[in-house]
């Protein structure tokens, strides 16, 4: 495989204090190959990353925002199926062959991205086996993901789906304040406006959070997760496992840690 571009300048230390979990996760080796192709770009909010089948030519990796996978439908708002963020990638059915998105994509909370050529992404886990494997564990558990998602909003209330929607996006922004109306969150919990207002209201009364003007800050984290159903810790414990017991979620300093 013949491609342009060189390593040089490129470090462990770059590695690790990579944001991205996934790049991070990676041997050096793999990581180094890939570090000279992949561009920096900021995302803003709503930002429209992919329509439903429109092909895939670029693949991203996450630092700071956070995208979500929308199924749309014909007479009905579109629902979320799954999120990405720090902890892993958009584009891995590259791998599996695929070419076109099957959902709708946005960027949910604004924030940096790198992103690089998708049919580069392809040679490069042709080569990789690595790579290959750490892209195929992430599609199993993204896949996981969005089978909880499917549970949860059939069984569980709009404030326990909401503290889990917070959390996820709490892991994935790793701050404890972020951008988000009212009126977005009901899109991805796929609930009226006033639904989300009552159950924001109930974990804000429970010093849980705090909402103003168009921002939620994160107040009390271990209380949060008590709030929320049991899909979270799943689909997290599920993460974990399947990156063979790789490094663990981040630390938050949340008021109440």
């Amino acid at each position: 495989m013949s491609h342009n571009g060189t390593a040089s300048g490129v470090t462990a230390y770059d590695q690790r204090t990579e944001q991205n979990r996934f790049l991070r996760m990676l041997p050096a080796s793999s990581y180094f190959r890939m570090r000279p192709y992949l561009e920096s770009v900021p995302l803003p909010r709503k930002h429209v990353v992919w329509k439903v089948d429109e092909p895939v030519d670029t693949v991203f990796f996450p630092r700071r925002c956070v995208l979500s996978l929308l199924v749309t439908l014909k007479h009905r708002a579109p629902v979320e199926a799954a999120t990405v963020g720090n902890e892993g990638m958009l584009g891995m059915s590259t791998a599996l062959g695929a070419d076109r998105s099957p959902m709708l994509v946005v960027a949910q909370i604004p924030g940096e991205t790198l992103r690089m050529c998708a049919a580069l992404f392809r040679d490069l886990i042709e080569d990789d086996q690595a790579l290959r494997d750490l892209t195929l564990r992430y599609s199993h558990a993204l896949l996981d993901q969005t089978a909880q998602s499917v549970a949860c909003n059939r069984r569980h209330t709009t404030v326990q789906r909401c503290a889990r929607w917070l959390l996820m996006t709490h892991d994935r922004v790793c701050e404890d304040e972020f951008t988000l109306t009212h009126q977005f969150l009901a899109l991805m919990l796929g609930v009226r406006r006033a639904s989300v207002t009552v159950a924001i209201g109930q974990l804000q009364k429970a010093s849980l959070i705090r909402c103003v003007y168009g921002r939620i800050a994160i107040q009390d984290r271990r209380g949060l997760e008590q709030a929320a159903c049991e899909c979270y810790e799943a689909v997290e414990r599920r993460f974990r496992r399947l990156f063979d017991g790789g490094e663990p979620a981040p630390p938050f300093a949340t008021a109440s840690a």
